[in-house]
């Protein structure tokens, strides 16, 4: 049948016209991917190609407020392997046990399995030294990826209140913990890419994806006080062998913890070798127990400032013991202290001068000044498991309860609870947020992100009372039961304490918490310090004998540190056997060595350098130093 020329034209027409059609849709298509889709299917590509061997980020560094390094970190490489990629598993795996000392079987297995990128454990955070010798080895598919763990300089420093970080540099406990956000930082990666073999392709660069490391978090700690709490505290420990001993060092002013520790304590680079029960117990803010007499302090203030008392004018009979509703409660001095005033109350330390106190005030008055102080709630601080502390419920309170927390007995506190509640009593009255973590600051740009300001809570009582706080505390140091943390040139303020262990509702016999907090300058109080030992050993267990020098230590060597100014103008020490006789050193210089032989000084000299007059000595002329001491003088001409 023949087809007419215009039903062949039509056809053709149709055909044209549909492969025209087809011709705009393919090229729209093609146009579409090129323009619009190309990258996206080209990543997609690269995608499945590629392999990601992670490059982890810097922890931040947790640095004193002066800039030192307290946690930092060390380069330990980890390694990699692309199963795929590794030509003679067998080989290789013999290579790498012989460098890594590890089992070569399980080594074989990691290096057979059939994933994408397997890490080698017991490749991982391995020295610097055996990296290069596992890179000189040059076994396809075997990588080494930057890594690092944590580093603490100082060791077993201020261990539970840095804590430490994990295995995989997460943070566990202390301020790794409650700071790893910002700490942490995010990973980065090397990409390179494999075809379906896992073989490298060689016309394809690595792409590399930096880490960003951590920030860094500057402390309120000042690593000099923190060493000097440290050094005493294991000079405490190899003398008394106490259960347990604890420091805190605070600026009354701020609020800002200068120093904390505790024993026991731990190495944070060696946490797996420490049972749980010693890094999890930070004591200055976990331990809680009845305080002794360093609660008086309380009662002292809230006595002054609701004008209960007149401290030099007033006097008090101790006979040794009061009886209240059939209970007899002593003091510590058999026989009691007589006839006394009541500043010679606060001196003596003595329990019936300030149970007298206590009901002068009523029980609703002093419980208030209680719960004003802090006490029965947390301070604040930022630091993980702090406890609250028990009061007295004020419906409970009887006549026995008012005397007995009078004296601090009966009550429990928290050590930074009562640091706190002593630094407002000493500071003008005002009561602060214990905080130790100051900054956290950009490691490059040293920009800070966020910063922590001190925190008033409130007044507490007024400036004038602070005041008659500060000068009474300040003769019991120069004048009463406090002496061992008296310091030469610098006036000194505190308070005893020496609280009878209580275990199941039963005090124990010959068991005590002593302690003392101590403050200066008394005038204008820059730094407060509490010690508290737990059950010292071989020693009469009160709080004047063992832990009030222990702070007098830690002051003499502080307040130089903190660049203190003495102070020369307050309370001269009563002398007591067997405190050392001090002298102020004579001025020499300008003398020759004969003048100096034919002067009388109950001292030694130590004579250096050439020439025929003293110019220079130490220590400097008006210091006052134990009789018998050595002044070192420098001869010249």
């Amino acid at each position: 049948m023949r087809v007419s020329n215009t039903t062949v034209r039509k056809r053709l027409f149709y055909a044209f016209a549909i492969g025209l059609f087809l011709f705009f849709v393919i090229d729209f298509r093609l146009g579409y991917v090129q323009i619009f889709t190309g990258n996206l299917l080209t990543d997609r590509a690269k995608d499945s190609w590629s392999r990601n061997l992670p490059f982890e980020p810097k922890r931040g560094e947790i640095k004193d407020r002066n800039g030192v390094v307290l946690a930092t970190n060390k380069s330990t490489p980890t390694v990699y392997v692309v199963p795929r990629q590794i030509k003679d598993p067998k080989d290789a795996a013999k290579q790498l046990a012989a460098i890594l000392v590890a089992d070569q079987g399980k080594i074989y297995q990691h290096l057979t399995k059939k994933t994408m990128i397997e890490r080698i454990p017991e490749g991982r955070k391995i020295t610097n030294e055996l990296a290069a010798q596992i890179r000189e080895l040059h076994i396809d598919g075997v990588y080494i990826a930057e890594d690092s763990k944590r580093y603490y300089p100082y060791g077993n420093e201020l261990s539970q209140v840095l804590g430490f970080a994990g295995v995989d540099n997460q943070g566990l406990v202390g301020l790794e913990l409650q700071y790893d956000e910002q700490l942490k930082g995010e990973k980065g990666s090397v990409q390179f890419y494999t075809d379906a073999k896992g073989h490298k392709l060689k016309n394809l660069s690595d792409d590399f994806e930096p880490p960003k490391n951590g920030d860094d978090l500057v402390l309120t700690i000042d690593n000099k006080v923190q060493t000097i709490i440290e050094r005493e505290l294991d000079k405490t420990q190899a003398l008394y062998n106490p259960d347990s001993i604890l420091a805190i060092a605070v600026n009354p002013n701020t609020g800002e913890i200068l120093g904390m520790s505790n024993r026991p304590n731990f190495n944070p680079g060696e946490y797996k070798n420490v049972s749980q029960e010693i890094y999890n117990r930070n004591l200055p803010v976990w331990m809680t127990y009845e305080p002794g007499s360093t609660f008086k302090i309380i009662t002292l203030a809230a006595a002054l400032e609701e004008k209960k008392v007149d401290l030099q004018e007033e006097h008090f009979h101790d006979p040794g013991a009061v009886k209240i509703n059939g209970s007899r409660l002593k003091c510590w001095k058999p026989g009691g202290h007589g006839d006394q005033t009541f500043i010679e109350v606060v001196q003596n330390s003595c329990n019936p001068g300030f149970i007298e106190l206590g009901n002068r005030l009523g029980k609703e008055t002093l419980f208030s000044y209680i719960k004003k102080f802090g006490f029965g709630t947390k301070s604040g601080i930022d630091l993980a498991g702090e406890s609250t502390g028990i009061l007295f419920n004020l419906k409970n309170v009887g006549p026995v309860e008012l005397a007995t927390t009078a004296f601090g007995q009966g009550v429990s506190v928290t050590p930074i609870q009562q640091v706190m509640a002593v630094s407002a009593a000493v500071n003008g009255g005002l009561l602060y947020t214990p905080y130790v973590a100051k900054e956290v600051v950009d490691p490059t740009t040293g920009e800070v992100i966020t910063r922590k300001t001190p925190q008033l809570k409130g007044r507490v009582i007024s400036e004038e009372t602070s005041k008659q706080v500060r000068e009474t505390l300040e003769t019991v140091v120069s004048l009463g039961t406090g002496g061992g943390a008296y310091v030469e040139n610098y006036r000194v303020g505190g308070k005893t304490g020496t609280a009878q262990k209580a275990v199941d509702g039963h005090y124990l016999e010959g068991n005590y918490i002593v302690s003392f907090i101590g403050f200066a300058p008394a005038d204008h109080p820059e730094v407060v310090v509490y010690v508290a030992v737990d059950n010292p050993k071989g020693v009469t267990q009160f709080g004047g004998v063992v832990a009030a020098p222990i702070v007098g230590r830690m002051l003499d060597d502080m307040l130089p540190a903190l660049k203190v100014e003495p102070r020369t103008n307050g309370i001269t020490k009563e002398y007591r056997w067997p405190d050392p006789i001090t002298i102020e050193t004579p001025n020499l210089i300008g003398m020759t060595k004969k003048e100096i032989v034919t002067q009388f000084y109950n001292l030694r000299a130590e004579v250096r350098g050439e020439g025929t007059k003293v110019v220079e000595q130490s220590p400097e002329p008006g210091v006052k130093i134990p009789e018998g001491s050595t002044v070192r003088v420098m001869m010249g001409n």
